[in-house]
């Protein structure tokens, strides 16, 4: 079973972490704050602060457990680089990860220059990052794409960039370094639109430049597209993995 492709794996969410406070335009209309807020009227204990950052030590030993091999989205209620996250907590939950080899964990973040600061002192062996955390950055457009700089950095074994919600046009990004792409249009109440040729755009310059492209959604937003194809096809197209290999966190 660890030998299987992340993407045959049981996808799961893991919440060490939750809670945000916005730090760009693409938070605006953000997800996870509503479900929190849903969650907190509810009277759910793990919300009871709302969309405040809260830490969940109890839930930190919870991969440790799954014994079947599973792809795991890392703080989908949150940002696990948000500077209300403690340096030793952030520790912590390295550590956990590099314990469980035979999962992958995919960790977003807006807050780039952290995550790229970060980044040596996280993996508890001190040299090395984790093969088994890829780690990604959000761009919304063009005057985000500095995160991507901030991303070549970090010495994972695959870098996504994840432009979510799309908002503007940004196809000439450098993608040096960068392993996986995927695009997605604003979902929920006041989504806002996503155009054609911004999509085009990155999906040609992955293409060109050969980086897997992923089409999520058109989103809520209006506009002549719907689902998730585009231009006639469904784009899922995924990085190999390279999870065998551990990375130096300081490369010559």
């Amino acid at each position: 079973m660890a030998g299987r492709s992340p993407y045959q794996r049981k996808p799961v969410t893991w919440n060490p972490v939750t809670g945000c406070t916005p730090v760009s335009p693409g938070c605006a209309n953000c997800y996870a704050r509503r479900i929190a807020r849903r969650l907190a009227r509810e009277g759910q204990a793990r919300y009871e602060r709302g969309f405040h950052v809260t830490l969940h030590p109890r839930v930190l030993q919870q991969p440790l457990g799954w014994r079947v091999p599973r792809s795991v989205f890392v703080c989908s209620m949150g940002d696990l680089f948000h500077e209300d996250v403690p340096q030793e907590y952030l520790s912590r939950v390295f550590s956990v990860m590099s314990r469980a080899p035979s999962h992958h964990f995919l960790v977003l973040t807006k807050r780039a220059e952290r995550l790229a600061e970060c980044a040596p002192m996280l993996p508890s062996a001190g040299e090395r990052w984790p093969a088994n955390v890829w780690a990604g950055v959000s761009v919304e457009s063009a005057d985000q794409a500095w995160r991507i700089d901030c991303l070549r950095r970090v010495p994972s074994a695959v870098r996504m960039v994840n432009f979510e919600p799309l908002l503007g046009p940004v196809s000439d990004v450098d993608l040096t370094g960068v392993n996986w792409c995927a695009v997605s249009g604003e979902t929920g109440p006041g989504a806002r639109p996503m155009r054609v040729e911004w999509v085009r755009g990155i999906r040609d310059r992955c293409v060109r430049e050969g980086v897997p492209f992923t089409f999520h959604r058109w989103g809520d937003g209006g506009g002549p597209c719907t689902g998730r194809k585009l231009d006639g096809r469904i784009w899922n197209q995924r990085p190999e993995p390279t999870c065998q290999e551990q990375l130096s966190l300081f490369p010559v």
